[in-house]
């Protein structure tokens, strides 16, 4: 803390429609001083956060100038799973925690995945539209599958592809699922075995899942992993799923697959864009299940998002480390 300042300073970035009052409270009632800058404008951080030491930002990018600007800096607490928006190796190099909300949207996101995946499979997007005295009699190109036919794949076996097995699997035929991170240990393939969840290869999981559900970080080795290539080897007809980020697609090269027939839908809560422009090629197509980034959403997580956030900066003052951290500092 610099001369002057007897509390520990918590400075809000950008809240947008979020209400930080349960953090704030959280925060001040562990001796805190708090202040909400209201910004994603990284000058304006730098100036509002020059004595901070947990800076807890909404989705405003936290880059190395920031990180580096900040000489009291010790946590960056988010209120996202996400961290692909903060420069995570800056953090660690500064000897800063970088800490995140995992758990606190699971049902949310594999409910919603769910939901989504169902409505792309049933086709409603064109039957919706068809609803009307004109198009009534009306039918899609092709007729969507039986589900207890069909193959369920999910990328990235973590607490939320391990939920969306949990409640999938008794609506389709199989479940498989791939995850390069998650050990090989007995309680791992006991736990898959109770979901009924065949752990295969990537290739194994592209080329036989009638529809694939992605459930991954992005990073730079997942970034557009889904590409033309990717989508190519997809069975015929099948359903992309993404409730994870945008940036695990190619836009471009999904939009060709879907003009194609290759692929008979996707469905999608992330753009590769967020907010996207008016001529985005995923926009306003019926063979698209398209939500805006609100996977997660539900009136508990409001309130879980922040305070699980404010709480991570309590645990680091308390005892030296967040309790959901992301990465290890140096130092």
């Amino acid at each position: 803390m610099t001369a002057g300042r007897t509390r520990p300073l918590a400075v809000y970035t950008d809240v947008d429609d979020t209400d930080p009052a349960p953090g704030i409270r959280l925060l001040e009632g562990h001796g805190f001083e708090v202040r909400v800058l209201g910004t994603r404008d990284p000058e304006r951080i730098i100036a509002g956060a020059r004595d901070a030491v947990a800076l807890l930002p909404g989705y405003a990018p936290v880059t190395r100038e920031i990180i580096e600007a900040l000489p009291q800096l010790r946590i960056v607490s988010l209120m996202s799973m996400g961290f692909d928006y903060v420069d995570v190796d800056a953090a660690t190099e500064r000897g800063v925690w970088v800490s995140n909300v995992p758990g606190a949207a699971t049902e949310e996101v594999a409910t919603h995945a769910l939901a989504i995946l169902l409505s792309s499979v049933r086709q409603l997007p064109f039957y919706t539209a068809s609803a009307n005295p004109v198009d009534w009699n009306e039918r899609a190109a092709a007729a969507p599958p039986r589900l207890s036919e069909t193959t369920l794949g999910i990328v990235g076996l973590g607490r939320i592809g391990r939920e969306l097995a949990r409640i999938a699997r008794p609506l389709f035929g199989s479940v498989m699922g791939y995850d390069p991170l998650l050990p090989d240990t007995p309680e791992v393939r006991a736990d898959l075995a109770a979901l009924d969840v065949r752990r295969v290869e990537l290739e194994e999981v592209r080329r036989s899942a009638d529809v694939l559900s992605l459930h991954l970080p992005l990073t730079p080795r997942t970034e557009r992993m889904v590409d033309a290539r990717f989508l190519a080897e997809m069975p015929r007809r099948s359903v992309l799923v993404n409730v994870s980020r945008g940036g695990l697609i190619d836009g471009a090269a999904l939009a060709d697959a879907l003009d194609s027939g290759h692929l008979s839908g996707a469905a999608l809560d992330v753009l590769d864009q967020e907010p996207p422009t008016s001529d985005h090629p995923l926009l306003g197509r019926d063979d698209v299940v398209l939500t805006p980034h609100i996977a997660y959403f539900s009136a508990r997580t409001e309130i879980e998002y922040v305070r699980i956030q404010a709480q991570n900066a309590v645990a680091l003052l308390a005892t030296g480390a967040p309790e959901s951290p992301v990465n290890r500092p140096a130092g």
